[in-house]
């Protein structure tokens, strides 16, 4: 599509061939806008800059809604693939790198909510697709209805994103889009495997999983979390990995697929996805601690006193008021902006937070807050929800599907949906339509009622894998000279999680860097 804009404006011949190249460009640039979730032209500003080879050494559309990535162009060694110490430290700070930038200097991405075409080297517009305050839906369909219809269709995105898969597996969590997805699956992929992982002690979500698939004649598997297991998968694939994100299911995400991998399956149905389109309102918790965060600037050695240092929740309380507002909303512990500085040994997480920048705009045009945290959200969700199951079977070799972000899927529960059907503003839950279809066919399942959130044994992989991460320090120290001092100042801490989901960071970051210091060329 791409090539065929390019010729804009260089067509020669008859008047009939003439129109049938605009109209055939026309077609292409409707198609561009609408796989990229803008109606019509006049929903897009024309970019700033045109692409040029020198402004952009390359830029990679990333976003299931947009279709399958290419991360062809990309090895390490490649001159443009030098890494960028300001994303080093996006993930430091947040778990990801703020798009459209990319761990490498020289890559770009393109992920959803920027026009893929537009040159993202050049202050791209940020247009968040799913605005949902204020929408009026009107339809004659019965919710009995509209649940045969997200069945049908649900049924038919499952069928198009597994069409290359041979062998899929689906990691089902229990919760309402593993286990609506399930319903679907049994129908269109009943050779599907179901796997459920058990992550840490927060939650058990086996016994719902299990009831759910046997109940629909889907084979069943589990696999329980090994911290240290899951690391070695990581360290073991992360040289293939095309690019970075410190997502804290990253490590899962490398411990199942490489399981599924070992099983024979060649692909996985991740159920990512549907948030943006369905909406998610925030919770009184949240909403506190948005307001908690003032972007102070405190000492990075006050989460480390006496007293303060163990306990999780004043660490946690601490940690939020150094943050923007916005990125509390991203998920996870993290290091503040001074631990950020003092592990570089020099200033570097003032650049990572003027990253958030080109985003407020859009940010502070919601309406509630509810609506600004599904917008904030779409920014983590694309350089690190998505990034994680991408990276990984990228690095595997394998298939990435993602049913919820099917085109005709997205747009029908957007467009055609009723409000009320999509969040009961009443008890302030979302996905009403999703809820109705699992009830239709399995009644009220606790599981799927309240399900909380993920967890990784970032605990128990400090006490696993300290001393390797340690030495990866070592070998880091030309980026990150203040890591082996954190490291070892902090090693008694590790077992209050405030402090071991900062390990996790550095355990991702620290060998992703050493290997691309080793496979760059000499001179």
């Amino acid at each position: 599509m791409k090539r065929e804009l390019a010729t804009e404006g260089a067509i020669h011949g008859p008047a009939s061939q003439l129109q049938d190249a605009v109209d055939t460009i026309a077609a292409a640039k409707r198609h561009a806008l609408d796989s990229a979730g803008f109606r019509t032209l006049d929903d897009v500003q024309p970019p700033a800059y045109g692409m040029s080879a020198a402004a952009s050494p390359m830029q990679i559309t990333m976003s299931p809604y947009y279709g399958k990535p290419d991360f062809s162009g990309l090895g390490a060694g490649k001159p443009r693939d030098v890494i960028d110490p300001i994303s080093v430290a996006d993930l430091l700070r947040n778990a990801f790198v703020y798009p459209p930038h990319s761990i490498y200097q020289g890559v770009k991405l393109a992920t959803f909510g920027f026009f893929p075409h537009h040159d993202m080297q050049a202050a791209p517009e940020f247009r968040y697709r799913f605005r949902d305050a204020g929408k009026t839906v009107a339809s004659d369909k019965t919710p009995a209805q509209l649940v045969e219809t997200w069945h049908r269709l649900l049924c038919e995105a499952v069928t198009r994103s597994c069409a290359d898969i041979r062998t899929p597996w689906l990691l089902q969590s229990g919760g309402k889009d593993s286990t609506t997805l399930a319903i679907a699956i049994a129908e269109s992929r009943p050779d599907t495997t179901c796997i459920t992982y058990l992550g840490g002690r927060e939650e058990n979500e086996v016994e719902s999983a299990q009831y759910v698939a046997r109940t629909l004649g889907l084979r069943h598997e589990t696999l329980v979390c090994d911290p240290g297991r899951a690391y070695d998968r990581y360290v073991a694939i992360s040289h293939r990995m095309p690019l970075l994100t410190a997502d804290f299911a990253l490590l899962s995400y490398a411990d199942l697929a490489t399981e599924v991998d070992a099983r024979g399956g060649d692909g996985v149905i991740d159920g990512m996805g549907s948030d943006s389109y369905f909406g998610a309102p925030a919770q009184t918790k949240k909403r506190f601690l948005y307001w908690l965060a003032q972007r102070l600037r405190l000492p990075p050695g006050v989460v480390e006193m006496p007293v303060v240092g163990d306990s999780f929740a004043l660490c946690y309380l601490l940690g939020t008021v150094q943050m923007d507002s916005i990125e509390r909303i991203f998920p996870g512990s993290r290091f503040s902006d001074a631990e950020v500085d003092e592990l570089f040994g020099r200033p570097v997480a003032a650049l990572s937070r003027a990253r958030l920048e080109p985003f407020k705009a859009e940010i502070d045009s919601a309406v509630d807050h509810d609506e600004l945290r599904v917008i904030s959200m779409s920014i983590s969700g694309a350089a690190a929800g998505f990034a994680k199951g991408l990276y990984t079977t990228e690095a595997l070799s394998m298939h990435a599907a993602y049913p919820f972000c099917d085109h005709t899927l997205r747009e029908w529960v957007y467009n055609e949906v009723p409000v009320d059907q999509m969040i009961d503003p009443g008890a302030k839950v979302n996905k009403v339509l999703v809820r109705a279809h699992i009830a239709a066919k399995f009644g009220p399942l606790p599981y799927v009622e309240k399900k909380g959130s993920f967890r990784f044994d970032v605990c128990g992989l400090a006490k696993a894998r300290f001393d390797q991460v340690h030495d990866y320090a070592k070998q880091a120290s030309h980026m990150l000279p203040g890591a082996v001092e954190w490291l070892e100042r902090n090693r008694p801490r590790l077992g209050n999680k405030y402090h071991a989901s900062k390990f996790y960071l550095l355990a991702i970051v620290l060998p992703w860097i050493i290997q691309r210091d080793q496979a760059a060329p000499r001179h």
